[in-house]
């Protein structure tokens, strides 16, 4: 979302959002969740995404060891932090590179 966040218009960006959500709240229902656990659980995502937000804000701008200290703080399994911070850059550097029409051509109407 902050690779596109200058250059796109920001009603596309909020369905994207939007929608993202709506399929987390989905997929606990599915599991089984009743109504007030799923406000609890929603609670909890929506505080660990802005979380993470916070924290890789400036990711474009950190060195390699700050972003695997990053990623083990948010994942319980830090075996292949240095394969997942090279994932992960390579894909913010792939979305530089791609318009965002270019991923959602065919799949969000605007």
């Amino acid at each position: 979302m902050k690779v596109y966040k200058e250059n796109n218009d920001k009603k596309i960006l909020q369905e994207i959002y939007d929608f993202t959500f709506r399929q987390v709240e989905l997929s606990i229902r599915e599991i089984g969740y009743g109504d007030q656990s799923i406000n609890k659980k929603m609670k909890d995502y929506l505080n660990l995404f802005y979380g993470m937000i916070d924290k890789i804000h400036s990711w474009d701008e950190l060195d390699t060891e700050s972003r695997n200290s990053i990623l083990v703080n948010f994942l319980d399994n830090s075996s292949n932090i240095e394969y997942l911070v090279k994932y992960f850059e390579n894909y913010r550097l792939n979305l530089t590179n791609i318009t965002l029409n270019s991923y959602i051509k065919g799949v969000v109407k605007h």
